[in-house]
């Protein structure tokens, strides 16, 4: 038996019929400096507002983003799990509003090569996140590099967050046509979002969006939907310096109230279409059995 059959057999086993999965959400951009981290983090201080318990997971590795602006230090990681035997609980770390977080650390880069015992030890507790959690946040890393692409193909919705400069919508596209271009991105399990943050008003970000979607349309043929904008916001600014999620400590400032909209469009989206819900083991077996297909087709 493979390893891919291997792993979902582990998933069958985890997903009792009566275990309800978490909704998993990942933010991505084309290039850094966008916003991308302080989207994930007021974006769960809103779903969590509204009553959703919210978990970050913070595969931006060794950046480190989600810990500095939330202000604590994890201390254990997802290599924790994997290497050191801690469970699921021991490397969630609690930031404001008991929203959660967890450090990638560097661990699923070899996961690839984990035996079937350690596999099914690691699965069994990331479907424990379907439990403590109704909202996953996966906070890439900026670009298009490998490993963010194995996360983006992984997951059923994916929030492109972009900004008016001309850099940063020509690396959204490259983005997109990277994901066009990959083997195992399906249109049809995965959702695509494009936020325009850093704009002048919500005029500009419409038209920030008409823009890539033309090109995109054009000569990707690919749906890409749009869920909003962030207006430049000075108090937006002053919350990151001070460690603290905007939408906390001015929940009336324009961002923040731009923030709630986009949470409740989305909650609203989940209520009237199908969003996809595949769980944190699901969507975890998805990048080790990409990883191993890749290697095997390197060998």
């Amino acid at each position: 038996m493979d390893q891919a059959s291997q792993l979902r057999n582990i998933i069958k086993s985890q997903n009792a019929p009566q275990r309800p999965l978490a909704r998993v959400i990942t933010v991505t951009s084309g290039k850094g400096g966008v916003g991308k981290s302080n989207t994930s983090i007021n974006l769960a201080i809103q779903f969590k507002k509204m009553g959703q318990r919210v978990i970050i997971l913070d595969a931006d590795f060794g950046l480190a983003n989600i810990e500095v602006m939330f202000g604590a230090v994890p201390k254990h990681n997802l290599a924790d799990l994997i290497y050191q035997g801690k469970n699921i609980k021991d490397i969630i770390t609690w930031g404001p509003m008991d929203v959660g977080f967890i450090s990638g650390g560097s661990g699923i880069a070899s996961m690839s090569n984990l035996s079937r015992e350690h596999l099914t030890y690691i699965i069994q507790n990331l479907a424990e996140l379907d439990a403590i959690a109704d909202i996953i946040i996966v906070d890439t890393g900026a670009g298009i590099s490998d490993a963010v692409l194995e996360f983006l193909v992984a997951s059923g919705e994916i929030i492109i967050v972009t900004t008016p400069e001309p850099t940063s919508i020509t690396d959204s596209y490259s983005l997109l046509k990277a994901l066009a271009r990959h083997p195992r991105f399906s249109t049809e399990n995965s959702q695509l979002k494009v936020l325009a943050n850093k704009v002048e008003n919500a005029a500009e970000g419409q038209a920030l969006y008409n823009k890539l979607n033309a090109v995109v349309a054009r000569y990707l043929k690919l749906p890409v939907n749009y869920i909003g904008a962030i207006p430049e916001d000075s108090l937006l600014s002053r919350a990151v310096m001070q460690q603290m999620p905007v939408s906390i400590q001015s929940p009336n400032a324009k961002s923040a109230l731009a923030f709630e909209t986009i949470a409740k469009n989305l909650m609203n989206n989940e209520n009237i279409q199908t969003v996809k819900k595949r769980g944190m083991a699901a969507f975890f077996s998805h990048i080790v059995v990409g990883k191993k297909a890749k290697e095997n087709n390197n060998n």
